[in-house]
């Protein structure tokens, strides 16, 4: 399909739903929400919203290039580390004790090589990651319900080992400002001399890696044509396609310039750009980071507390000092609501293209045998954010960001077990 196709399947009644939907999320929003909380939930919603309309997701980079031989995703990622780098030292380099920023300089060991691992396993089985998850729920997705379901379920079983084993918490390799920020190693601490506080060093390193990266991806998408194994992905030929605007020919109030303004997909660059504005806007509001994991554990928490359990009791089992956390208003926490804008944002994208009733439609089917699977997916995944201190938007794209070697190790490691999960895909014939 190409998007003089795509065009005609607009949809008048969903589209004003979708219009009416974000109306009534932004004034019960304004109405409920503490101002920081609804800037949280509103940063989730164009987070979902971009990750949807550009087709485009942390799991693909693998999924992709593993089933149709395609690696312009993880390429587009590197092209999204790299800009948002650059972002990051700007507000960055003259924080020289990061006392404004929380730059997330994940600990370098045995745990991170694990859970990432894990984590790629579980991502690769149920096809989606965290924030992935949410954009799935969106569609009413069995799939993806058992995998948050037992995403969360794994995330909180694995809160006692995160906060207790030394092989995760304590790094093995640090540097001096690292280790004001979770103990790991930073690459600016490499380069002091370079007149800018190391980050210009930093972002040249950063620059490198990534482009090693592209080029390895570029090898295997060249290996697999010529094997005849690759397939491509179709919605990355959607995104390719051209689709011909002349607003000087074009009446404004017309179908064209819907389609345009508000349908027409992304692509996978304009969408990393798209991100990479949220995560500053993230990181310049509340001087933090991008992550999606935490809060699914909690939520188990929060359930198991609904149900009599003491928080006191949560709190002795998952060797933290979150009992308060636990007890925290659902509509107050913060990263919660944010996950939770998530799923609004791409509901409003497939409401507004169109697409949203057909996809729900499409999404019902499942088997037991994959029922059983996505319950596998979802709790590896979210035990394996523990040991590895977050999933793809912590531990892989935030680290980098931040200039942390941490975010570079987890990468090999996930594409690992991100392949073998991949391979038992194929086996079990899951959809």
């Amino acid at each position: 399909m190409d998007n003089q196709t795509y065009k005609t399947h607009i949809n008048t009644g969903q589209a004003v739903a979708g219009v009416v939907l974000f109306i009534v999320l932004i004034a019960g929003g304004a109405a409920i929400l503490k101002p920081n909380i609804l800037m949280r939930f509103l940063i989730g919603i164009g987070f979902g919203y971009v990750l949807s309309r550009a087709f485009s997701g942390f799991a693909g980079s693998v999924n992709r290039a593993c089933r149709t031989g395609s690696t312009q995703l993880m390429r587009t990622l590197c092209f999204m580390f790299f800009i948002t780098s650059i972002i990051v030292a700007g507000f960055a380099f003259r924080d020289e004790n990061f006392a404004q920023l929380d730059l997330w300089i994940n600990p370098v060991n045995l745990g991170l090589c694990i859970g990432a691992a894990v984590f790629g396993f579980g991502m690769s089985i149920s096809s989606c990651c965290a924030s992935g998850v949410m954009q799935d729920v969106a569609c009413a997705s069995p799939r993806a319900i058992i995998t948050l379901i037992f995403f969360g379920i794994g995330v909180f079983v694995g809160f006692p080992l995160q906060y207790s084993q030394a092989w995760i918490e304590k790094s093995v390799i640090t540097s001096e400002r690292g280790a004001q920020k979770g103990g790991g190693f930073f690459f600016p601490d490499l380069f002091k001399w370079d007149g800018f506080n190391g980050f210009l060093g930093a972002i040249v390193l950063t620059g490198i890696l990534c482009l090693i990266v592209y080029k390895g991806c570029m090898w295997y998408e060249t290996k697999q044509k010529a094997s005849g194994r690759y397939t491509g992905v179709g919605t990355e030929a959607l995104q390719a396609s051209p689709y011909e605007y002349d607003i000087s020919k074009v009446k404004f109030f017309s179908r064209d310039t819907y389609y345009h303004f508000f349908v027409k997909p992304f692509t996978l660059k304009e969408g990393a750009v798209g991100l990479t504005i949220l995560f500053t806007i993230l990181l310049a509001a509340f001087k933090t980071e991008w992550g999606a994991s935490t809060p699914y554990g909690m939520w188990v928490a929060r359930v198991l507390i609904n149900f009599g359990v003491s928080p006191e009791k949560i709190a002795i089992f998952t060797n933290t000092t979150m009992g308060g956390a636990f007890e925290t208003p659902f509509l107050e926490q913060a990263v919660s609501m944010q996950d939770i804008g998530i799923l609004f944002g791409a509901v409003i994208y497939m409401l507004l293209a169109g697409d949203w009733i057909a996809t729900v439609k499409e999404s019902l089917s499942i088997t037991g045998k994959e029922a059983l699977m996505y319950v596998i997916g979802g709790f590896t995944m979210g035990f394996g954010t523990r040991m590895a201190q977050g999933c793809n938007a912590g531990a892989l794209y935030s680290p980098i960001a931040a200039f942390s070697l941490s975010g570079w190790v987890f990468l090999p490691f996930m594409v690992l077990g991100g392949i073998l999960g991949n391979r038992v895909y194929k086996k079990t014939g899951i959809r």
